[in-house]
């Protein structure tokens, strides 16, 4: 562990980016091999606005990241969250629980605070409208989401007192678990299943992207499954009735188009509750 631990604590940009963009190869290759749904596209033409929108959130990353390490710093410094509040533990405890507490309030949190706020559920909304979701779809973002998100990492960071380490090597996990869940790939249930009482898995974050509700308030997690299953917004659905997008912004054409994304968060609109 000490060994993973060294080096994530001094992981060059190259690996980050190698991990990146491999796994994007990667994904790509077998969405063509194990697809889950056969969708009838130019897989090149639907991956462009989803690859404009993965640049805008690496940009903004990059020039933001020397508050990732001024946090990081601070936090060692004064002994400060709540992993170093805690007693001496192993490294590999303090390793796992960090990455953890991390994935709630960078990922689970973050998430579901913007399902549940309208202003930034317009802005998330570009993430939910697109209609063939798979390997490119995992950082379509808005470049506002992009910073909405790096802020629940710096609070995490802070709650946490996460070193760098820690905090790159969740980075690194969370990008891993954002290309398998989104990607257009058919795992055997049973698997997706097991993998599911602890992980989120490809079926149970394809479930979040079910056109309605109240499934699009769902499975929020990135990483774990714990949080969704501790906090009551676990759900399942099986992925055969799944239809991708958002059942208030139908137009698929316009969902396909930059300059349509980029103003959607400035539409007015009425969410629908869910009918009971």
């Amino acid at each position: 562990m000490e060994a993973i631990f060294n080096y994530f604590e001094n992981i060059p940009t190259l690996h980050r980016s190698i991990l990146l963009v491999g796994g994007i190869m990667l994904f790509w290759i077998l969405e063509g091999a194990l697809p889950l749904f056969l969708f009838r596209y130019k897989k090149w033409k639907h991956a462009w606005p989803n690859l404009f929108f993965t640049l805008t959130t690496i940009i903004i990353n990059f020039g933001l990241a020397f508050l990732l390490l001024k946090s990081t710093d601070w936090v060692i410094a004064n002994n400060f969250g709540i992993i170093n509040w805690l007693p001496t533990m192993p490294l590999w405890l303090y390793v796992i629980l960090g990455v953890l507490l991390l994935d709630f309030f960078g990922a689970y949190l973050a998430h579901f605070v913007e399902h549940k706020i309208p202003a930034l559920w317009m802005v998330h909304l570009v993430h939910h409208t697109d209609h063939q979701v798979d390997i490119t779809t995992g950082n379509r973002h808005h470049p506002i989401e992009s910073v909405i998100r790096f802020s629940f990492t710096i609070f995490g960071v802070f709650i946490v007192g996460a070193p760098i380490g820690i905090v790159f090597l969740y980075q690194s996990l969370s990008v891993i678990f954002t290309q398998l869940t989104h990607a257009n790939i058919k795992m055997p249930r049973k698997l997706d299943k097991v993998i599911s009482y602890i992980f989120i898995s490809p079926d149970m974050h394809k479930v979040h992207h079910h056109h309605v509700l109240p499934y699009t308030d769902s499975n929020y997690g990135n990483i774990f499954s714990i949080w969704d299953r501790l906090f009551g917004t676990y759900m399942e659905l099986d992925r055969d009735k799944i239809i991708y997008g958002v059942d208030v912004f139908p137009d698929e054409i316009a969902n396909g188009k930059i300059q349509e994304l980029l103003k959607q968060p400035f539409v007015k609109y009425q969410r629908p509750t869910i009918k009971t």
